[in-house]
């Protein structure tokens, strides 16, 4: 009976011991912590031939390493991204929707939809090509470039496009449009 009331007291006091280093992790340390495992998950996508989709929605990445390749989906929804890399290819969709983004490389090629939604892109770069769809609503975006190719929907919903133009004028504007445009 005293030897399991002793190993009892000696697994609660290990298990406070790792409570108390948890606890005094600065938020800084978490965060740094957080952000390497962050790039591990990137570096074995990377390494495991960049099969498969890469959701990174919601965690702190800052960054993208260049010569990156998803064959899959990239989420990127809901984090502090700024920029994306030069070459960049997506073979499914690419998610930015709620990122402080403000441009997109040049040549960039999406094979599936581009959410662009609630971010801060103002234009595109010329040669963007997206295979389905291209979401800008609630985006300060002011113009288009005249080879935008989308082979779905443009929808251009609450931005300064849509109130400055009708549906006719930017389907002269950019004739590589495939699906509908929505204005509302």
């Amino acid at each position: 009976m005293k030897n399991s009331k002793l190993i009892r007291l000696l697994i609660e006091a290990e298990l406070s011991n790792k409570v108390d280093l948890i606890s005094r992790r600065s938020p800084e340390e978490r965060q740094k912590n957080y952000l390497a495992a962050t790039q591990k998950k990137i570096k074995e996508y990377m390494k495991s031939g960049g099969q498969g989709d890469l959701d990174l929605n919601n965690t702190k990445i800052t960054s993208l390493p260049k010569g990156l390749e998803v064959d899959g989906s990239l989420n990127l929804s809901n984090t502090p991204i700024t920029s994306l890399p030069q070459g960049l290819k997506v073979g499914g969709d690419l998610d930015l929707k709620g990122t402080p983004i403000t441009s997109l490389p040049q040549g960039l090629k999406v094979r599936g939809l581009l959410n662009l939604e609630n971010t801060k892109i103002t234009s595109l770069p010329q040669g963007l090509e997206v295979g389905g769809g291209l979401f800008l609503i609630s985006t300060p975006i002011t113009s288009l470039p005249q080879d935008l190719k989308v082979g779905g929907g443009l929808l251009l919903t609450n931005t300064p496009i849509a109130r400055k133009y009708s549906k006719e004028e930017i389907k002269r504007m950019v004739p590589g449009v495939k699906g509908e445009i929505y204005l509302k």
